[in-house]
């Protein structure tokens, strides 16, 4: 007759909380959230590009609706994501917790008694000369724990090799609290303004901002930047850029009283857990539009994006209120050069010979039909062009539906706004785990054991070490070494 044996509902939650709390699991888990990961770094993602997410469905609309079903543009947002991640948490606590306390009573508590049969150990060693009393002087000069018995000492060292492997696991979820405080609490942004104009920190200010689970627009520090002036340098030989200087007014609140700062890469402005920094700069050429009549239809700055080291730039200028519509696709040249394989192209990110290269198109623009555009291109699938000019600085070309002159140029600045309460303690464990694994590599584990023999005219010593570390004969032999001396 068989014999069955079904586990009851608590057996059962106890097992799984057994398997999902081994550290195999955890280490699937790590893997799979590294496999989970791989997603977000090949389709773009809505919350740090959601124009390139656009420009995806466009191409490829079908393939992005199915993609969209899987949660491929919004990654570590996801159901599947998220889940993954918590197991790993739960699993590292369940997994080095326990350990963690079960370490720290060993720590407090005496090494083990010495066995009785010290010659089934490992280096086993019987020297007529020596004592107890002169190998307890060799344990407390080389650091062990020592408990003396009336005919033998038990010795061990290498405690901080566990020491280290529980802090790198303990550091693991130090770094998985910090990243989770950031995508909960946090928030990005990236803004582009030129010179002589104010950032004030509210969502319409931003090209691009995402907030964390927990954070709306409401969470924005107050607070407003007003860029006064921009230098770049640059090496004369290699055009690499050698610093950036960035001089601002900034106020703690709207309408507050302005501090004059500088920015600089490496040097942020701070307002609370809040970091501006400086990340890019480019050029924004200044324009004038007119119509027919002569009427200005459009006058300013038109941001233009660096395409190369040496920042020759493209950009998009609209005009809608002019009839028909007038578009241009535009390049800004700061040192102009050309040839014949690589046409108009920039030699010095500097301004010392501007250009402007414009493509000018009519037609419907397009700003009227519901779907988001990009500032800085322009769509022609359904327009018309009728113009292609090089202008030089205070230069006019007039084409039949007006004209437009190039009037000059205004350095522009890309800030990034970054959030990241989280960011501190995702550091602070990352140290942590690096000392913990340096720590449980170098730290050797072993015991040793010293015993009178039977008939008290000598001693026994043996040793062990954990892990088959090396080192552990030499000890012994210096440790018999000195007591015969």
């Amino acid at each position: 007759m068989a014999i069955t044996s079904e586990l009851d509902t608590r057996s059962s939650l106890r097992w799984l909380w057994r398997q999902l709390t081994s550290m195999r699991t955890a280490l699937i888990l790590l893997l799979l959230l590294g496999l989970a990961a791989i997603p977000g770094s090949l389709f773009p993602q809505r919350s740090q590009n959601p124009l390139k997410v656009s420009d995806f469905f466009k191409s490829n609309p079908g393939t992005a609706k199915f993609l969209d079903q899987l949660n491929m543009f919004d990654v570590y947002s996801s159901p599947w994501f998220s889940s993954i991640y918590i197991l790993l948490f739960i699993s590292l606590i369940g997994c080095v917790l326990p350990r963690t306390f079960e370490h720290l009573k060993g720590i407090r508590a005496k090494p083990p008694l010495t066995p009785k049969n010290l010659n089934r150990m490992e280096f086993f060693t019987e020297s007529e000369f020596g004592s107890l009393d002169k190998a307890e002087a060799w344990f407390k000069k080389h650091h062990f724990r020592i408990r003396r018995d009336a005919n033998s000492i038990s010795a061990e060292k290498g405690f901080m090799r566990e020491t280290g492997n529980l802090l790198f696991h303990l550091s693991l979820i130090l770094i998985l609290v910090g990243v989770a405080l950031g995508s909960l609490f946090g928030m990005k942004g990236d803004a582009i303004i030129n010179v002589g104009e104010r950032f004030i920190n509210t969502p319409t200010s931003y090209d691009v901002i995402s907030y964390g689970k927990l954070q709306s627009e409401k969470s924005l520090s107050p607070f407003s930047i007003t860029a006064t002036d921009f230098k770049a340098s640059y090496e004369l030989k290699t055009g690499a850029p050698s610093d950036y200087k960035l001089t601002v007014n900034v106020a703690n609140s709207v309408g507050g009283k302005e501090v004059s700062k500088v920015v600089r890469v490496n040097s942020p402005l701070t307002f609370g857990t809040t970091k501006v920094y400086l990340q890019a700069n480019g050029y924004s050429p200044l324009v004038t539009i007119r119509d027919k009549s002569g009427e200005i239809k459009f006058q300013g700055t038109v941001i233009f994006l660096p395409q190369d080291g040496n920042l020759t730039s493209t950009g998009a200028i609209k005009v809608p209120d002019m009839k028909p519509q007038v578009g241009f696709v535009g390049s800004f040249i700061p040192t102009y050069a050309r040839n014949s394989v690589r046409g108009a192209f920039s030699t010095y990110p500097e301004v010392l010979d501007p250009r402007l290269l414009i493509s000018i198109w009519t037609g419907d623009l397009g700003l009227d039909s519901g779907i988001p555009q990009s500032v800085y291109r322009l769509d022609t699938s359904v327009m018309k062009r009728i113009g292609l000019e090089t202008l030089k600085l205070h230069e006019t070309n007039n084409f039949g539906e007006g004209s437009i002159t190039f009037e000059g140029w205004t350095p522009w600045v890309n800030l990034q706004i970054v959030k990241d309460p989280g960011k501190i303690y995702a550091l602070l464990g990352a140290i942590l785990a690096i000392l913990g694994l340096l720590a449980s590599l170098f730290t050797r584990s072993r015991r040793i054991w010293v015993k009178e023999n039977s008939n008290k005219t000598g001693v026994e010593v043996a040793g062990l070490a954990k892990n088959s570390t090396p080192g552990l004969e030499s000890e012994i032999d210096s440790l018999v070494k000195e007591m015969r001396e």
